[in-house]
């Protein structure tokens, strides 16, 4: 059984597309994803995921809570431990262009066992990333409807469970509509084709760049170098300022760079996925981290920093300063874009890893269903928006932002593992894109990773073993009995 456990999926050379040669999906006659996405989609994938939830939320949270100005380091730490992980994807994208993610590297390198513990934290990171990231919607949006005079009742706008100091309890909410809505027309756009999403997420992406540079453009006039000091405040407590701030704030923020795992999910879907996916990943990955950075030296310029941990961080600056009270509105209508663009690509990665889980047995039959007209996985689509808008409606799932983060960075150390393992067990197959000094940056992603994934580890520890659990009664229980690799 050891064996089965972690026997690997035969991996061939990347099928070459334009020559009409099979790909993924092709088996008994059935409808594959279809090529569409070009490389400037796919960077435009990767910054509508990236840039998002860490600018509009996470940033200020993280700034108050952990690591105060130096929040910027914490951007730095993340962004390398990213850049590790981004290049070793890069160099599996471009060899195994196939939908799913660190899920399907792993089943090459590492086995089918480790393939579905990667498999199920995705899930993790995904289908709660949409989830978490929707509620985050919903706040902005009913504040610029309140600003407009027809906010929504507080019972439709907020669930009606939270935790307390790890009891839960009953807010006098309802159903947290907004966020519901949005999941539900996201869901609808994913379920009509991935080139209407990538257009709309294109457009998106457009938007918010656009709101993001008017803040630093206007918001630097009034940053006060005051504010800066002292950069790393002294620690008061774990994980609470000084360097061990600096590094849990990397673990917290980490959650806004899920974005470019999401572009490798799309590599299925890429036309030349030999040379657009490390552009995309690559690419994407470098432009928000600069991003980061400059986002939160003007936020935390602008105001102390222990005035910035709440839900809409950039609009509570602005609120400092009458003069840019103008401004307010065009940041909540940019965040309202930014948010979308993060749970349009949430949405459209999910239902990609479950087709691949599928394919493979691990997963019932109808994940791997392909619309015949639309040619996208549309029952996993439909699944994946009824659950994860259940999440955001009724659930307090503000505490999973870290779980997320856990799910994230165990993938992205696995992947950095499995180019070294793959070097040696198949130096045969062509690598279009290769990892330069792999020796050396393969195991500085692995080790970057995994210290980053023991800051949250230690408090939250119960609650991803059980979420592990469950993934393994799910995989014994019908995926081991299922898997094709075996039959």
């Amino acid at each position: 059984m050891l064996k089965n456990l972690f026997a690997i999926k035969p991996v061939g050379p990347a099928p070459h597309v334009d020559a009409g040669e099979p790909v993924e999906g092709s088996l008994e006659g059935e409808p594959t994803l279809k090529r569409t996405l070009t490389a400037r989609q796919l960077v435009f994938l990767g910054i509508g995921a990236v840039i998002g939830a860490g600018i509009f939320v996470l940033t200020g949270q993280a700034a108050a809570v952990h690591a105060g100005p130096a929040i910027m380091l914490s951007f730095v730490l993340a962004g390398i431990a990213c850049a590790f992980a981004g290049l070793c994807y890069a160099e599996f994208a471009a060899m195994m262009p196939v939908s799913g993610s660190a899920y399907s590297y792993s089943y090459a390198t590492l086995g089918e066992f480790v393939a579905w513990f990667i498999g199920w934290n995705l899930v993790l990171e995904y289908m709660f990333a949409a989830s978490t990231v929707a509620v985050g919607w919903s706040g902005y949006f009913n504040s610029l409807l309140t600003s407009m005079g027809i906010g929504l009742p507080a019972a439709f706008a907020a669930a009606p469970l939270n935790v307390v100091d790890g009891s839960i309890v009953y807010t006098g909410g309802i159903i947290n509509l907004p966020a519901v809505a949005i999941i539900a027309a996201i869901s609808g756009l994913c379920y009509v084709g991935i080139t209407q999403s990538a257009f709309v997420n294109s457009i998106i992406v457009a938007i918010k760049v656009v709101v993001i540079l008017m803040f630093v453009a206007f918001g630097l006039q009034y940053v006060n170098p005051e504010n800066w000091v002292p950069f790393i405040p002294e620690n008061v407590g774990p994980g609470q300022f000084g360097m061990d701030g600096v590094v849990r704030g990397a673990a917290v923020v980490f959650f806004a760079y899920i974005g470019f795992d999401a572009v490798s999910t799309a590599a299925g879907e890429a036309k030349n996925p030999q040379r657009d996916m490390p552009i995309g990943i690559l690419g994407s990955l470098f432009f928000c981290t600069i991003i980061y950075i400059i986002v939160s030296a003007v936020l935390t310029g602008m105001l102390p920093y222990t005035q910035l941990g709440t839900p809409k961080p950039v609009a509570t600056a602005l609120e400092a300063y009458p003069a840019l009270a103008w401004l307010k509105t065009v940041i909540e209508i940019g965040a309202i874009a930014g948010l979308s663009s993060v749970i349009l690509v949430m949405l459209m990665g999910q239902p990609r890893i479950f087709y691949s889980m599928s394919k493979d047995g691990l997963l019932p039959k109808f994940f791997a269903k392909v619309h015949p007209k639309h040619q996208t996985p549309y029952i996993g689509t439909i699944l994946v928006g009824i659950f994860a808008a259940s999440l955001a409606g009724f659930l307090p799932i503000g505490l999973l932002g870290e779980l997320v983060s856990m799910g994230t960075l165990l993938a992205f150390a696995t992947v950095c593992a499995g180019v070294l393992i793959l070097r040696r067990t198949r130096p045969d197959l062509p690598r279009p894109f290769k990892v330069p000094m792999a020796a050396i940056i393969c195991p500085l992603g692995v080790v970057a990773c995994l210290y980053l994934f023991w800051q949250p580890f230690k408090e939250h520890y119960t609650l991803m073993l059980g979420w592990t659990a469950l993934g393994m009664l799910i995989y014994f229980f019908y995926g081991y009995s299922h898997s094709k690799l075996r039959k």
